[in-house]
């Protein structure tokens, strides 16, 4: 059967890595490469505490992972080593501090 002209493009094959690192040692890896990304967020938490700065929530180590860092200026790759363009957001509060500019958009296009 012909293809009609068609030419069919197929992905080229990607070469694996050398494997021969043990999986505790790709994890070490993978922690490094991504310390510096994440460091903003134990120096924002250490700075202003554990605490929602929009509802005021209070968290402890069990539940920590539900406070985010925002930046201020919506710039996330501006993180000052004084934490002023960082707050503290639970992450209720920090989904309604992002979603305020799409509903004031939306709102004001029915004009």
């Amino acid at each position: 059967m012909r293809n009609k002209g068609y030419r069919i493009h197929r992905k080229p094959r990607t070469q694996r890595s050398d494997s021969s690192g043990s999986p505790d040692d790709l994890v070490r890896k993978l922690k490094k490469i991504s310390a510096p990304i994440s460091s903003y967020r134990e120096r924002s938490l250490e700075i202003h505490g554990l605490i929602c700065a929009k509802c005021g929530r209070e968290f402890d180590d069990k539940d920590r992972h539900l406070l985010t860092v925002h930046h201020k200026d919506g710039n996330p790759g501006n993180n000052p080593p004084d934490g002023s363009n960082w707050e503290n957001l639970c992450v209720y509060c920090h989904d309604d501090e992002h979603s305020r500019g799409l509903l004031g958009d939306y709102l004001s296009d029915e004009e």
